[in-house]
């Protein structure tokens, strides 16, 4: 069985509903996943936007998410140190946490949530950027699985 990542708020390549943008409660949607190895020690997340102006914008940073959950529900704290020992990374907007799309006016812009399953805890301090974070996952990723949303205002 291959890693795969859903969620209950939005289907793959469909809209992500205005919740979860900075025009709405910009918070975090449901997102969970199945078909991982059994090897797997922690998850990694990633969100970002390779539509932004001039570069790619990242909205969330999220590892060492422990391989005994496969749900993330709707609305993560921002905390940088969650209690089930997940920890935050920071995003574009200079917060921790989730920051959700939040594009210019026009056309639609594409959000690519990539879970990562990894051999190993990264035991990493929490407030690192998406680079770090893809640094020290290198030669410890077992799958990689990805889900994208749309938003457009």
């Amino acid at each position: 069985m291959a890693l795969e990542l859903r969620s209950n708020t939005f289907e793959h390549n469909e809209f992500i509903p205005k919740k979860f943008s900075c025009q709405g409660e910009d918070i975090s949607p449901q997102l969970s996943w199945t078909g991982f190895p059994k090897e797997a020690e922690s998850f990694a997340i990633i969100c970002d936007d390779p539509d932004a102006p001039g570069r790619t914008w990242i909205h969330w940073v999220i590892y060492d998410i422990p391989s005994s959950i496969t749900e993330l529900k709707e609305g993560v704290s921002s905390q940088e140190n969650l209690d089930s020992g997940a920890k935050q990374g920071v995003n574009d907007f200079g917060n921790i946490g989730y920051g959700g799309p939040c594009p210019p006016p026009g056309n639609p812009h594409r959000y690519f949530f990539k879970l990562y399953c990894l051999d190993k805890k990264l035991a990493l301090s929490s407030g690192i950027t998406k680079g770090e974070l893809l640094k020290a996952m290198e030669g410890h990723i077992l799958a990689k699985a990805e889900l994208v949303g749309r938003y457009k205002r």
